[in-house]
């Protein structure tokens, strides 16, 4: 699929902290060692970990400002993709009036969905991507806005911020999957490449590396799966691993929008995602939505009951590429009720490039 390049938005970059911290460092990294259970042995992919780990420091940054005393989480370096899980399954969200709301999905059987993901489909086979070298690096440029909401409390989407990651196409495990930066009022660690580790050995390699495939998809690995949508349906509903409460279909979706979003794969192998979601139970369309740069677009949305939550794909009205996604909470949802948004993204630049930290020369390569 050929990734859009609109206008990098300009977004400040002056972040302070206003609040007296009253740990050390040290001490919060003792006291959740000691508050952690024990964690089975998985990982997750560059996308939702990434997702888990914006989640915990903006949250840790929030708890460290207040005043009042309250739990707090530390703020290590690197959040490994398990104890992520595990520390943003215990988050509670508070829903309350808001004004980033949408109306709940709408009554679509299914149908339009249907059509619309066949015409991307479609698009995306007019693509041209080019092979990706193994030495080389997937570059994701995109502008996000998460939850800064503190713990117990009602959703509160912090500003937008610039997030650029590279991730490695290496096909032999590795402990460092890629790197991310972040620039903007929003960020968390402003300007700094922060290294995408490994979380758990995965039976293969004592050292804790991961392998290419479903948790670090690498174009190669992408190209060799099957493009019949039938046959890769089948194979990402034994490969992907639904967190506590979310069903199958929801975690094959996710995983679907993260691979397609967040990697650079052959048309063919692009085509074959979109006519495998197609096939999910309950995926419906939306007629109009909106991703964090504020453009407009044509939506595909699946409502998980499970986890009471809702990911919603955005994709250009025209030229049917994608645009970003957008995650709301559906809790205790009602006929006529919002949805109430509490995390979206835009993707504005994918490319190839051959080291990390390098910049793409040409915004449309």
């Amino acid at each position: 699929m050929s990734p859009t390049t609109p206008t990098d938005p300009n977004t400040p970059n002056d972040p302070t902290d206003s609040g007296s911290r009253t740990a050390e460092p040290e001490a919060d990294v003792a006291v959740l060692a000691r508050l952690l259970p024990e964690l089975p042995e998985r990982d997750l992919p560059p996308g939702r970990h990434l997702h888990h780990r914006n989640v915990l420091l903006r949250r840790i940054d929030a708890e460290q400002r207040t005043a009042r005393p309250r739990r707090r989480l530390t703020r290590p370096a690197v959040v490994m993709p398990a104890v992520a899980a595990a520390l943003t399954a215990a988050l509670v969200i508070t829903l309350t009036p808001h004004n980033d709301r949408a109306p709940a999905a709408g009554p679509d059987t299914g149908r339009g969905a249907t059509v619309l993901l066949g015409r991307i489909a479609a698009a995306s086979m007019e693509t041209d991507t080019k092979a990706v070298k193994d030495s080389q690096f997937v570059y994701v440029q995109s502008l996000v806005r998460s939850n800064e909401g503190v713990l117990d409390g009602p959703v509160k989407l912090g500003p937008a911020y610039k997030q650029e990651a590279w991730l490695s196409q290496d096909p032999a495990p590795v402990t460092t999957i890629g790197w991310t930066r972040e620039s903007g009022k929003g960020a968390t660690m402003p300007d700094e490449d922060v290294p995408i580790e490994a979380s758990t050995p995965d039976g293969s390699d004592d050292t804790g590396a991961v392998p290419a495939g479903i948790d670090r998809p690498t174009y190669k690995w992408l190209a060799s799966l099957p493009t019949d949508p039938d046959a890769l349906l089948a194979l990402l509903r034994t490969q992907v691993r639904p967190a506590d409460g979310e069903t199958e279909d929801q975690a094959v979706f996710f995983r679907a929008g993260d691979l397609l979003s967040q990697t650079v794969m052959p048309a063919a192998n692009a085509a074959a995602f979109y006519r495998a979601v197609a096939k999910i139970p309950g995926v419906t369309e939306i007629p109009d939505a909106v991703d964090a740069a504020g453009r407009h677009g044509i939506g595909v949305t699946l409502d998980d009951t499970g986890t009471a939550t809702r990911d919603e794909w955005i994709f250009d009205k025209h030229t049917l590429a994608f645009l970003g996604s957008r995650s709301y909470l559906t809790k205790d949802h009602k006929p006529g009720k919002a949805d109430v948004l509490f995390g979206s993204q835009a993707i504005l630049r994918r490319a190839v490039v051959d080291q990390h930290g390098m910049e793409p020369a040409d915004a449309n390569s």
